[in-house]
């Protein structure tokens, strides 16, 4: 059949018609299409120019090139034990240590990379088809995930979203979505500028610094260890997992708060490795992995928890003042600070402070109850009536309301007696009760308290340091900054200076007390632990000590003056003011427990005085020393002298009757081992400084203030309170083929000595003799 000519005439004509009516829309839309491409060539690129001049100020102002170089990150200062092990960090607001990239896990990096940015490694900071991803699921209304690379992340950590170095300019004020227009501009324009000045593996390092997570942790580093007690070098893929998840929402995903969703986040991490095949091949070894629980080792950090909080918070007091001298601040400069106290000998301590306090609390308590009275008694053994009413005024608890009710007002007694809910220190844990601030004062008065210290003779490295029975509860510290009259123990001094006077530890005394005269007052007789001026008994001084009769010290010190003791006191290391009197020689001018063991130390180490230290070097955040911390040392003594002082100490072990013999089988048998019992006439302190030939250590127990009491002088000496503190730590060090510690002699004098120490070979009468004849065991 065919078509008319007029027919297609007509078709033609009405096609032209429908072409010239529609021709200026195609032209328009084509105009359109042009100039919008055009603005996005031309537009877009400027846009981002203007953005990294910030023009006029209206974005904010960039980095410099020497800031993306160099970005600057707030880092807590790490303390660092001897063993290598991070006990603690100093920091202000933020818990956060940086790590380069070989301190991170294979498993770690790769969930990361594989979880969160799969083609990290291929790409220059942007990844152009993941933004076409999300476009496209923006348009299609189902989302599939974020774009921002790593690096893109690193950027917002380090300046667009961090609110110490803010980047907003004028724009920022038109609202939520311009502001983040141009944070996520300024983004891809750092990003770049990483890309371009770090390698890709300090790039993950970088990021996984700055990242934070849930618990006040800021970096890989602070999460590890909080998370799952170990450093991120050791995590495997599930810890990484669990922790590359909680980046996409720290407290939603937090294992310790949120444990099933972490769970479920870890799995959904699990899943990108199995369908990339990084570990997990197989179905069945997906199904397998994601079955496991998380095994959550959680431990938060702060400076009442963990080994050696008494210690971190004296070595803080330090480094502020050390930080404040040299213009650097503590809490967010990253220093690395390397201190003596080693882990092992530290949880030891801490764990036989607790077994021994816990026992002296309860028959404490026991013991009073029976009296029916308070330990706060006065010198004639009276309690105190209004010792609460006194007390009460120095707390936080009565001030407060004192400045708002007024001093003497009926509602600071009713608020002071009002009943409120909180936790309390229990030896078998916290507990919850109701107790007004006089029942809370009353409860933690009746706490006895200790300080313990170990120290290596030779190097002066404090190795073990514990300050109290619970930092969280009792902040005091009794090592250092808490001193008390010693005792006994500082009859050490006094024998001191007769050995190196000449005398022998066989010189023959009799039990008799001394008389001193005193201007303006009757005649002193010190009394011996059982009230009496001695039975006429002769024994050696050696005895004498061992037995810790105060009538025989008396007399040394009645021959040999007591300035001269006090010279000789601070000449091997006690640094307190000693009143130079007669009740000297019973140990009654107040020292710390740290001077104690640093002035015994000195005795072991051949009579050098070593001043003990506890940092060893302090490091930037880039590993560049700072300081290194050698002792102050000094010959106190000659050798002769500090090793007859060892004989005069091991006479506690020793002698019959000697304060020392106590010590368990495990301690003294096969061993050399001197100590020195301490017990001050008013029962209110106990003390123990043990020596071996490579550790000396010692403790202090007794109330919260000197008014506080042990029922007796019987139930409060040394030998029951504290030494039992020092044969647990060395029975647990002994124990312990790690650390170090061995039975052994004392290092004997390297020429021999001016006497025999033998005094079953050899008595003497006269305490200014001298005899030549050589001891059995050391060669001239």
């Amino acid at each position: 059949m065919s078509t008319s000519p007029s027919l297609i005439a007509t078709i033609k004509s009405k096609i032209s018609s429908l072409l010239r009516i529609e021709k200026p829309w195609i032209g328009k839309t084509i105009k359109y299409v042009w100039i919008a491409f055009l603005c996005f060539v031309i537009g877009f690129p400027l846009y981002i120019y203007t953005v990294k001049i910030d023009l006029f100020g209206l974005y904010g102002a960039m980095p410099s090139t020497l800031e993306v170089e160099n970005p600057e990150n707030d880092l807590s200062s790490e303390v660092i034990s001897a063993d290598g092990v991070s006990l603690g960090r100093y920091y202000r607001g933020a818990n956060r240590s940086q790590v380069h990239f070989e301190d991170l896990s294979e498993d770690l990096v790769n969930t990361l990379v594989y979880s969160e940015d799969h083609r990290f490694y291929n790409h220059s900071g942007l990844d152009f088809p993941a933004y076409m991803r999300v476009i496209y699921g923006v348009i299609t209304l189902n989302p599939k995930g974020g774009g921002s690379t790593i690096t893109q992340q690193l950027a917002k950590n380090l300046y667009t979203m961090n609110p110490d170095k803010s980047l907003d300019g004028h724009f920022a004020k038109l609202g939520k979505y311009p502001r983040r227009i141009i944070q996520k501009t300024k983004e891809w324009i750092i990003s770049i500028q990483l890309e371009e000045n770090f390698t890709k593996e300090e790039i993950i390092a970088m990021y996984l610094n700055t990242a934070t997570f849930s618990s006040n942790t800021f970096g890989i580093k602070v999460a590890s260890e909080t998370y799952f007690d170990k450093g991120p070098d050791s995590l495997n893929i599930q810890e990484s997992a669990v922790l590359v998840g909680m980046l996409q929402a720290v407290t939603a995903f937090d294992p310790n708060r949120n444990p099933e969703s972490s769970l479920r986040k870890r799995n959904e991490v699990l899943n990108k490795l199995y369908r990339h095949g990084y570990k997990i091949k197989t179905l069945e070894e997906y199904d397998s992995v994601k079955s496991l629980p998380i095994e959550l080792k959680y431990s938060f950090q702060n400076q009442n928890e963990g080994l050696a909080t008494y210690f971190r918070t004296v070595l803080g007091n330090y480094m502020l003042a050390y930080c404040r001298n040299r213009g650097i601040d503590l809490y967010n400069s990253g220093l690395k600070i390397y201190t003596t106290i080693d882990t092992r000998m530290q949880k030891y301590a801490e764990e036989a402070v607790a077994t021994q306090m816990k026992t002296l609390q309860k028959q404490f308590e026991a013991e009073w109850k029976s009296r029916k009275r308070n330990p706060w008694v006065d010198e004639n053994g009276r309690e105190i009536g209004d010792f609460l009413q006194k007390r009460i005024r120095q707390t936080d608890a009565y001030k407060a309301y004192a400045e708002k009710y007024g001093e003497n007002s009926d509602s600071l007694k009713i608020m002071l007696n009002l009943k409120k809910q909180m936790t309390v220190f229990t030896w078998d844990g916290e507990r919850d009760t109701l107790f007004s601030s006089y029942d809370s004062l009353n409860y933690y008065k009746h706490f006895l308290q200790t300080g313990f210290m170990a120290v290596d003779p030779y190097t002066g490295h404090i190795k073990a340091w514990v300050g109290g029975i619970n930092h969280k509860y009792f902040k005091y510290d009794h090592v250092k900054q808490g001193t008390r009259q010693p005792g006994s123990t500082f009859k050490a001094f006094v024998y001191g200076l007769a050995m190196e006077t000449g005398w022998s530890p066989c010189v023959i005394k009799k039990d008799i007390s001394p008389q001193f005269n005193i201007p303006n007052q009757p005649p002193w007789y010190p009394l011996n632990h059982d009230g009496t001026r001695g039975n006429g008994e002769s024994m050696t001084i050696r005895q004498a000590m061992a037995k810790s009769l105060n009538s025989i010290t008396a007399q040394v010190m009645q021959e040999l003056k007591a300035e001269n003791v006090v010279e000789f006191a601070h000449r091997v290391g006690i640094q307190s003011k000693l009143d130079p009197v007669p009740s000297l020689c019973l140990g009654t001018s107040d020292v710390s427990l740290y001077e104690m063991i640093g002035a015994y130390a000195t005795f072991i180490n051949s009579g050098i005085y070593t001043e003990p230290i506890y940092i060893t070097r302090i490091e930037d955040k880039n590993g560049n020393v700072i300081e290194i911390f050698n002792p102050k040392t000094r010959e106190a003594i000659n050798e002769q002298t500090a090793y007859k002082m060892i004989y005069m100490l091991r006479g506690g072990a020793e002698e019959e009757g000697g304060s020392s013999l106590g010590l368990s089988k495990e301690v003294r048998h096969g061993n050399e081992v001197g100590g020195k019992t301490g017990t001050t006439n008013d029962a209110s302190d106990g003390w123990y400084v043990g020596v071996t030939h490579d550790m000396v250590a010692g403790a202090w127990t007794g109330g919260d203030e000197r008014a506080i009491h042990f029922p007796t002088w019987t139930f409060g000496q040394g030998g029951r309170t504290a030494r039992p503190i020092w044969d647990l730590f060395m029975q647990k060090l002994y124990a312990d083929p790690q650390s170090g510690i061995v039975k052994g002699q004392f290092k004997r004098p390297s020429s021999g000595l001016d006497m025999t120490l033998d005094c079953s070979k050899h008595i003497v009468n006269d305490s200014t003799s001298i005899d030549n004849e050589q001891p059995w065991d050391i060669k001239h």
